[in-house]
């Protein structure tokens, strides 16, 4: 079958989805561990003959997505379609005949061949397990001619050597040149140049480029390298926490960066020139736990630019404070005692809530931790969180925090890029205005 329109792979709404198994107490009680959300809820086009980067740092959740693509790991929920036909639910036998039409090239050129094996048996291997030639010499012609496509000549050298005999350059050609073996449609290409040289990372993607010419292939290509996804793509998805967040043509992406996540990737690339340095505006910590994602957008935490309806949620007074004490723990240690006696345990606040209840110590009162919070956000008055409280009150023992109810970012389009950002919503911004008290404030999304 073949798709009308075009396209080769159709994402709409997949989610992965890995349960946890809990203590043995949970599981005796029949309580749920949770689930971590690799993916969560992704939809993506990929025409035929086009080069789509995914673009993300160590745990967005790229990786799961290709090899999910592959159904190399089962999907949650959602479909993918290839060529126009759902495969999500496709059979073992049917499944693979289909990876005839898909492959999928490793990280580590190391792990990817069997140290046992010559280069002629390995590269010639999906010959003989989709039972496409059988014939020894017959599969010695092909796995040759491939070896020298691939830059691995004169063949006769390389047919006998093991991988322990190559370069890592060497053995990321021949993984490209069995995974090009059966003619794939798609070729997934997870991180395939992160674990070369420097130098040798150019020949290779330059390599791939003349393959996807020859071959007419189309790939997924997975990385956290916005400088070598520029080089190499067509259009480039921005992934975060289990979601796309900004996805557009690759001039588009690094010209115009829509989402404060993908300003953050660029500003990240080393730039050689010291005389053209830029501030490396960097977003704070790491990715969060995709157990538990930030309530809202995901990104609200380490945005820079976030504001109300983001999402603020119990964990970010916590956040708040252990970033404050981790600095005064060194430069100011008797306010640091001082402020630890008042406030208890801030464990309580590791929860997805938009009330966070902040505990006051054994010797504390509610109050006194609302006084201290006041004083924190006096001088700290700046920082994102505030703008997101509704009301500080005190309580028996505590002090309690409302936020402002926290949006889900919405997938927008905005002049040829799809973008999942509350800037660009003005919904999102009207609501924002309303809470902020200035209701009759002009809203003008960004990017209009």
């Amino acid at each position: 079958m073949s798709s009308a329109n075009n396209n080769l792979i159709e994402i709409e709404d997949l989610k992965v989805h890995y349960s946890l198994r809990g203590s043995f107490v949970e599981r005796l009680m029949g309580r749920e561990a949770g689930s971590v959300k690799a993916v969560d809820g992704v939809s993506f086009k990929l025409k035929r003959g086009e080069v789509l980067g995914l673009v993300g740092e160590s745990g967005s959740g790229k990786t799961t997505l290709g090899r999910t693509l592959l159904r190399l790991v089962e999907p949650t929920s959602g479909s993918i379609r290839f060529d126009g036909e759902d495969i999500t639910g496709l059979d073992g036998d049917d499944m693979r005949k289909l990876r005839r039409k898909m492959q999928i090239v490793f990280q580590d050129p190391h792990a990817s061949l069997n140290p046992a094996m010559d280069l002629e048996t390995a590269v010639g291997h999906p010959l003989k397990i989709h039972g496409i030639a059988r014939n020894k010499e017959q599969i010695r012609r092909r796995v040759a001619d491939m070896l020298e496509r691939v830059g691995l000549a004169p063949a006769d050298r390389f047919l006998s050597k093991y991988p322990g005999d190559l370069s890592g350059g060497q053995k990321q050609r021949a993984v490209l040149a069995r995974a090009i073996m059966l003619n794939p449609d798609l070729l997934v290409a997870d991180e395939p140049v992160s674990m070369l040289d420097m130098s040798v990372r150019a020949k290779i993607l330059e390599l791939m480029v003349g393959l996807k010419d020859e071959f007419d292939l189309t790939y997924l290509y997975i990385t956290h390298d916005l400088a070598t996804a520029r080089f190499f793509c067509d259009r480039i998805a921005i992934m975060y926490l289990g979601r796309i967040v900004e996805l557009g043509p690759a001039g588009e992406i690094y010209a115009h960066p829509r989402h404060p996540y993908t300003e953050s990737l660029l500003r990240a690339i080393p730039e050689p020139d010291p005389a053209k340095a830029i501030p490396r505006d960097l977003p704070k910590g790491e990715v969060p736990d995709a157990v538990m994602p930030p309530h809202g957008c995901h990104f609200h935490p380490r945005c820079p630019k976030a504001f109300e309806v983001c999402g603020w949620e119990a964990r970010d007074v916590g956040d708040l404070l252990e970033e404050r004490w981790a600095a005064m723990a060194v430069e100011n240690e008797e306010q640091f005692a001082h402020e630890n006696r008042i406030i208890g345990d801030l464990d309580a606040l590791d929860e997805v809530s938009e009330t966070a209840r902040v505990p006051a110590g054994e010797q504390a009162s509610g109050a006194e931790v609302v006084e201290l919070l006041e004083r924190v956000r006096s001088e700290e008055p700046d920082a994102r969180m505030w703008k997101g409280v509704r009301e500080l009150r005190a309580a028996e023992g505590e002090a309690v925090v409302e936020f402002h109810e926290g949006l889900e970012p919405r997938h927008l389009a905005t002049n040829g890029v799809e973008v999942e950002c509350h800037l660009y919503d003005e919904e999102a911004l009207r609501r924002a205005a309303e809470v902020a008290g200035k209701p009759d404030i002009a809203i003008t999304p960004k990017g209009e």
